[in-house]
């Protein structure tokens, strides 16, 4: 288990489609969190942050995408890899997310 203090744990709050979908569905929202965080250490910096009860955790490691430069002759170069983590809230929770 590493040492990361809660806020350097979660990064952001990740809204795209698939996101807004389990967030309408399962009461789940998902993070981009720290690649070197836990389960456990997401679910107490989650708790800590927004107050509310967390009854599941799911991380996804990201692989970063590869991308071609047209202005350097056909430069290939990689995005980072990161983490997401979905977390499942108690009926009746609620997190208010913006993206950043």
């Amino acid at each position: 288990m590493s040492s990361l203090l809660p806020n350097q744990v979660i990064y952001s709050g990740h809204m795209t489609e698939k996101a807004s979908l389990v967030g309408q569905f399962a009461n789940a929202y998902v993070f981009k969190v720290n690649p070197k965080a836990s389960k456990l250490e997401v679910k107490k910096a989650i708790q800590d942050e927004y107050k509310v009860k967390v009854n599941k955790v799911n991380i996804v490691n990201v692989k970063g995408k590869i991308k071609r430069s047209i202005t350097q002759r056909g430069k290939i170069s990689k995005k980072p890899n990161w983490k997401k983590a979905y977390v499942a809230l108690q009926e009746g929770d609620r997190i208010e997310i913006t993206q950043d």
